[in-house]
């Protein structure tokens, strides 16, 4: 099996592709300005609390107030608030927790009014971004996640993932946290730990360390609305979660991000650096791999499957919708009940990619085609839970209802990702690409005709790069516009389709791939 992750730098974005197979599984769009992630730490003030709710409302700079519940305060949230407000005051000058001030527990079922009041300060950390017209999560128990371990300041607990089966291996895991692990830091052990030798779950420890250090530091002095901590990028944190030894390739189009991988991966995971390579192709990256004809075949309201099958998903404020249909699909030699049957089972492989692929998180409501054999619906939900498997957000699977309803819950810690798969075409362009195609071919005996200057710069040829439909029309027939613009002016064009292009987009490129402006 082939796991591979595309790497694209756009002017405004960075894209991330992972693809197994070939085929597209997760897609990620990294904006420059996108503040706010999960993991950032903020010292935040509290502009209202909500006892119907048992829960605070931080102003954190965000243009929507963020949400702390009083569970996600910590057990131990007392002596945390102490050491933070010692901390900025500068009466604390230790990172180290050994000899913090012993304080009560705060009680499970507590009021938040009893331990935040209006204009409070409190250090917080995003657990989820801000969603439609939510601001952020936020939780109080600080946690700094690292390759293989979790690091909890203020705790004692040591947990290892469910993941990880072998009862053996759970307690040489713990036995080696127990031994290296500082006092009052608690630790969650990440699956990837599993069968990694003490050196290197150390090396990890002593970086998270270092990282509460850093919150330590910037502490002292800190004024409300003051980020504490921003942690890893977020395409380093995105390689930190999905990276793991089944991965073949990592491929870059971009230097600056191919050396910022190489340097993450030299310091992480060094046996994985000779997977990453620099792209150095003509077509765009996401072309050569066939990323952009999946992504607008897999973002649209309707999702095409095999045999004429297809979804039809909705989304609305409180949840989402899928509907299952067999479309034109026939099969004379078999049941309707076992159609049905290999209809849900396909849909069902699908409807698993679908949810990562668009991060789609909260209730998810699935109607399939109603079978009426228990055995069958059985095997639905089976298959359901096996397709997800892999799917790294916490979700749970509730078998069929009686009205052949499967209802999903998927964490949701981001905003769904949503692609426009349509274009409006503009009026005057109705005749397109007839007047697109004058367009273009006025820019070309533009550069036609200082053909001889381009020589001396090297430029032998040209490239034109547009939706496939205009890149079609100019090829099409014998001698092809193309071509006949070739016999009558000399300029060589080369044609290169890209799906990424909308229907009236097109760009011209030099001989050393350089955009020409005009």
């Amino acid at each position: 099996m082939d796991i591979e992750l595309i790497v694209r730098n756009n002017s405004d974005s960075i894209d991330v592709a992972l693809l197994r197979n070939g085929r597209l599984i997760e897609l990620h769009k990294i904006l420059p300005e996108n503040s706010f992630c999960i993991g950032d730490i903020y010292l935040g003030k509290v502009k209202k609390t909500s006892p119907s709710l048992n829960a605070a409302f931080i102003d954190v700079g965000y243009e929507k107030d963020a949400f702390l519940h009083y569970l996600d305060l910590g057990q131990r949230y007392n002596q945390f608030s102490s050491y933070v407000k010692s901390t900025i005051s500068g009466k604390n000058l230790k990172w180290s927790l050994d000899k913090i001030k012993s304080l009560p527990s705060i009680p499970k079922d507590g009021k938040i009014d009893d331990l935040l009041k209006k204009k409070d300060e409190v250090l917080v950390q995003v657990s989820k971004e801000p969603i439609s017209t939510k601001g952020p999560r936020l939780i109080s128990e600080i946690s700094l996640a690292g390759r293989y371990i979790v690091l909890l300041p203020f705790s004692n607990r040591i947990s290892i993932s469910q993941k990880v089966k072998s009862t053996k291996e759970k307690d040489r895991l713990k036995n080696l946290i127990k031994s290296i692990i500082p006092k009052n830091f608690g630790v969650i052990v990440r699956t990837v730990a599993e069968g990694k030798k003490v050196a290197e779950l150390d090396a990890d420890l002593r970086n998270l360390i270092n990282q509460w250090k850093i919150v330590h530091s910037k502490l002292k002095g800190a004024k409300p609305l003051d980020k504490i901590f921003g942690g890893i990028n977020k395409l380093s944190s995105i390689l930190r979660d999905i990276l793991n030894d089944s991965f073949t390739k990592i491929i870059v189009d971009d230097l600056d991000l191919y050396k910022e991988l190489k340097e993450y991966l030299q310091d992480n995971v060094p046996q994985k650096v000779r997977i990453l390579s620099k792209y150095s192709g003509v077509r765009p990256i996401f072309e050569k791999f066939y990323i952009e004809k999946q992504i607008k075949s897999s973002f649209g309201k309707t999702v095409s499957m095999k045999q004429g099958s297809y979804l039809v998903i909705e989304h609305t404020e409180a949840m989402h919708v899928i509907d299952v249909n067999s479309g034109n699909r026939t099969n004379k030699d078999i049941s309707q009940e076992e159609n049905a049957l290999m209809v849900n089972l396909q849909a069902a492989e699908e409807i698993a990619r679908q949810l990562r692929l668009r991060d789609m998180g909260g209730l998810i409501a699935v109607d399939f085609i109603d079978m009426h054999v228990a055995e069958n619906r059985k095997k639905l939900t089976e298959t359901l839970i096996a397709q997800m498997k892999d799917d790294r957000a916490k979700h749970k699977v509730l078998p069929p209802s009686k009205f052949g309803i499967v209802e999903i819950t998927r964490q949701r810690v981001r905003p769904v990702m949503k692609i426009q798969t349509t274009e409006k075409i503009d009026h005057k362009y109705i005749e397109a690409p007839i007047l697109l195609i004058d367009e273009i071919k006025e820019k070309y005996l533009m550069l036609a005709s200082k053909k001889s200057r381009l020589s001396k710069k090297g430029i032998k040829y040209i490239t034109l790069s547009a939706h496939p439909f205009i890149i079609s029309y100019l090829k099409q027939g014998f001698p092809s516009i193309r071509l006949k613009w070739y016999f009558k002016h000399g300029l060589n064009l080369r044609l290169r389709s890209d799906d990424a292009c909308q229907f009236l987009e097109y760009n011209f490129f030099d001989s050393s791939n350089n955009t020409i402006t005009f």
